[in-house]
C-alpha cells in the first residue's frame, strides 16, 4: 500500500521532486515500517516545510471579536466620542452644583436653574451630576481600552463590552426616568442640560447594542432588564420624599401672611370669577408675591372670593419650607400662573385675557 500511495503522489510531482520521493518510498516500503507516508496528493510540488515537518505548535488562544462598524467608525470610537460629550457636561454640571453657581441656560433661559436646584438633582444625598460625570467616565475609559488603549488590567474583550452594555442600559433607563419626572413634576419647564443628557444616553445605548447584535442582546435580555428595575426603584425610592423648592427661596425665612384687597370687584370682574371657577381654571400664587397681590386687585374683593386660588407657599416660604404638593406637581416657573383648561397662562393677566383664554363672553356686560 506505502508504495501505490508513493507512485500516486509522485505523479502530480516535478521530475527532481518525483525522483528524490519516489527512491524515499522504495526504501521505506522494502524495510516494512509501519508508518504512515506523508505524501498528499496536489498540483504544486511540497514545500520543504513539508517534507521536514517542524513539531506541531501549541494552540493559541483565540483573538476576540473586533467591535463592529457604523458609518465607517467603530462602535468603540463611537461610544468613547459620545460618553466623552457626556463627561464634559456632567463636568459643568458638577461644578454648578458643588460651587452653587447660576447655571447657563442658552435655549431655555432660566428655567433649567430649577431643575438643577430641586430635590430631584440629588440621588441618595449625592448630586445626580456626580454620579453621571462617573458613569461617562468609565463609559470613556472602557471605550478607549476597547479600541487599544490600556487604562484597566485584567479585563479582556468580552468583560469590557458586556460591562458597557450594562452601564448604558443604566444610563438609559435613569435618563427615561428623569424624561417622566420632567414632563411630570415640572410642567411648562424645559431643561436644556436634561435634555442633552437623555439623547447622549440613548444615543450611547444604541451604539453599544449595535456592537453587541440583535442575536446577543436577546440571550442578554433579561439581565439588562433587571439593570433596568433596579436603577428604577432606586431612583423611586430616592425621590419618594422629594418636591419641587423654587430657586431663591431658601435665603429667608417668611412666615404666612394676608394682603388686604382694597379694590371693588366690577360686574365683569365677578361674571368671569365664575367662568374661571365653573370650568376649573385654577391661579397659583404665592403670599409675598407682589405680582399675585397685582392680580388679585385687578379682580376686587368679591371676584378674589370666587376663584379658585392656589396658595403654593401656606407654612411660609425659605429655608426649610416646601412648595405645597398640588403646586410642585404643577412645575411653576414663576408667580402667578394660571391654568385654564390645560394651559398655562404665566404672569399676572387683564381681565380681557383671562376672558378671552378661557371663551368667556357675556353680552351686555361691560368689560373692564
Amino acid at each position: 500500500m506505502a508504495t501505490i500511495s508513493a507512485t500516486l503522489s509522485i505523479s502530480f510531482l516535478p521530475s527532481p521532486t518525483r525522483f528524490t520521493v519516489a527512491t524515499t518510498a522504495a526504501a521505506y516500503s522494502s524495510s516494512r515500517i509501519k508508518r504512515r507516508a506523508r505524501f498528499r496528493c496536489c498540483a504544486e510540488p511540497s514545500s520543504p516545510e513539508e517534507e521536514n515537518p517542524s513539531p506541531p505548535s501549541p494552540p493559541t488562544a483565540k483573538s476576540p471579536a473586533s467591535p463592529s462598524i457604523l458609518w465607517g467608525i467603530s462602535t468603540s470610537t463611537w461610544s468613547a466620542g459620545v460618553a466623552g460629550l457626556g463627561f464634559l457636561e456632567t463636568s459643568y454640571l458638577s461644578y454648578l452644583k458643588l460651587t452653587g453657581s447660576e447655571a447657563f441656560c442658552p435655549v431655555t433661559g432660566g428655567g433649567c436653574g430649577n431643575v438643577l436646584e430641586s430635590d430631584y438633582s440629588v440621588v441618595f444625598g449625592i448630586p445626580l451630576p456626580l454620579l453621571g460625570l462617573a458613569a461617562y467616565g468609565l463609559v470613556t475609559a472602557l471605550s478607549l481600552q476597547e479600541n487599544g488603549k490600556k487604562f484597566l488590567s485584567g479585563l479582556d474583550e468580552l468583560d469590557i463590552r458586556l460591562t458597557l452594555l450594562l452601564i448604558s442600559t443604566s444610563l438609559a433607563t435613569a435618563s427615561a426616568y428623569f424624561l417622566y419626572i420632567l414632563s411630570t413634576k415640572f410642567i411648562g419647564t424645559s431643561c436644556s442640560y436634561c435634555l442633552l443628557s437623555a439623547f447622549l444616553s440613548f444615543t450611547l445605548f444604541f451604539i453599544r447594542v449595535k456592537d453587541i447584535g440583535l442575536e446577543r442582546i436577546q440571550k442578554l435580555a433579561g439581565l439588562q432588564l433587571a439593570v433596568a428595575l433596579i436603577v428604577a426603584l432606586a431612583l423611586t425610592n430616592s425621590y419618594s420624599s422629594a418636591t419641587t423648592q423654587l430657586k431663591g427661596t431658601d435665603d429667608f425665612v417668611l412666615e404666612l401672611y394676608e394682603t388686604e384687597i382694597t379694590t371693588e370687584s366690577t360686574p365683569f370682574a365677578i361674571a368671569l370669577a365664575k367662568h374661571l371657577h365653573s370650568i376649573g381654571a385654577k391661579m397659583y400664587g404665592a403670599f409675598w408675591c407682589s405680582h399675585c397681590n397685582e392680580q388679585k386687585q385687578i379682580f376686587g374683593r368679591e371676584a378674589t372670593k370666587i376663584l379658585d386660588y392656589v396658595e403654593c407657599f401656606p407654612n411660609g416660604a425659605g429655608k426649610g419650607k416646601k412648595m405645597a404638593p398640588e403646586c410642585a406637581a404643577t412645575g411653576l416657573e414663576g408667580f402667578p400662573t394660571w391654568i385654564i383648561n390645560g394651559k398655562v397662562v404665566s404672569g399676572d393677566q387683564e381681565l380681557s385675557t383671562l376672558a378671552e383664554e378661557s371663551g368667556f363672553v357675556v353680552e351686555g356686560t361691560e368689560r373692564p
